[in-house]
């Protein structure tokens, strides 16, 4: 199959605000949208994914073969880790979807698959940043792909959209959006990293003295509906990460530092291990300008009060601009 035809061509960004989601499955018309190269258009019908590099059987399987492997459903957080060119700046771009697909590791053990590292290649081609690329690419962890990844043909009940990378895009539950390669076009296996804009330039962060490719999920949260309710505001939103969440605090914000934390009920996961919790809080309401809410994972990661990209999100709180109390965040 030749190159897909990109429209629009070039880079497109769209986001809900985070009131739009407080329903435990994100509807796809609320969940952001993020497109280096802009929107990739395939055919279904002469679709292809191509298995290669270090496997004993090199495979062709166009979406009627890959559909009539067994699949499995997960529900879990697609969340992007932001601007590369900003990599520490927050966007709060994230939805909880719920994924059908065929477990990548069906195909690599058809494919006979023996190497470190999974190359994923979209269709899609275009200039980001200045710089031409013939195709999108990221390489990932074949173990980590093997237990968990998917290739996704359905979201939320429904076959995937031209815009979220249909027919078939990578999801590996866990791992930012960067590495959830969309408008699928081959696997290879390799033993070694892929040298691209995408793979050893981009969607990099130092870890130490060390610079290492963005793949887990930082834990995190985002605050949905601040209302008050007499003497008290009461606030909820989502938390999540690549560990499990195993508390949220949420602190009232005055004129000065603010009060003490307080601990937030947590909710059990919507879905999968990798799928956001509720939390819910009420601290007083008199003197309380803005509030914000800090997640912890099971490793005791916390999010940090600032200046990263998973820093507390800080609302407003505004007095209530109707009756049931509601504001815009």
């Amino acid at each position: 199959m030749d190159a897909a035809r990109m429209a629009p061509a070039g880079t497109i960004k769209r986001q809900r605000p985070p009131e739009a989601l407080g329903a435990p499955v994100t509807a796809v018309d609320d969940l952001y949208l993020i497109g280096h190269f802009g929107i990739a258009h395939l055919s279904p019908e002469t679709w292809r994914l191509r298995v290669d590099g270090r496997v004993r059987r090199p495979l062709e399987l166009d979406l009627d073969a890959l559909r009539a492997m067994p699949g499995t459903t997960v529900t879990a957080v697609l969340e992007c880790f932001g601007n590369p060119l900003l990599p520490r700046e927050p966007t709060r771009r994230a939805g909880n979807v719920v994924w059908r697909g065929t477990p990548v590791s069906a195909v690599l053990d058809l494919a006979g698959a023996d190497g470190e590292l999974l190359w994923a290649q979209g269709y899609d081609s275009g200039v980001f940043d200045g710089r031409a690329c013939t195709e999108y690419l990221k390489d990932l962890p074949l173990a980590v792909v093997r237990e968990r990844g998917l290739l996704a043909y359905e979201m939320n009940g429904e076959p995937l959209t031209v815009e979220h990378g249909a027919p078939v895009r990578l999801f590996v539950p866990g791992y930012f959006g960067t590495n959830n390669v969309k408008w699928l076009r081959s696997l290879t296996v390799a033993d070694h990293r892929a040298e691209h804009l995408f793979t050893t330039e981009l969607y990099q962060r130092l870890v130490g003295s060390e610079l290492r490719p963005v793949r887990d999920l930082d834990v995190t949260s985002l605050v949905t509906d601040v209302r008050r309710d007499g003497p008290t505001v009461r606030v909820e939103g989502w938390a999540w990460g690549s560990s499990e969440v195993v508390g949220v605090e949420v602190q009232a914000l005055g004129d000065d530092d603010g009060e003490g934390w307080v601990r937030a009920e947590l909710a059990a996961p919507v879905g999968g291990p990798y799928s956001w919790r509720r939390f819910r809080a009420t601290v007083p309401s008199a003197g309380t300008a803005r509030v914000r809410a800090r997640a912890r994972d099971a490793t005791g990661a916390r999010q940090p009060l600032e200046g990263d990209r998973n820093a507390c999100h800080v609302v407003d709180v505004d007095e209530p601009p109707d009756p049931g109390g509601r504001r815009n965040l």
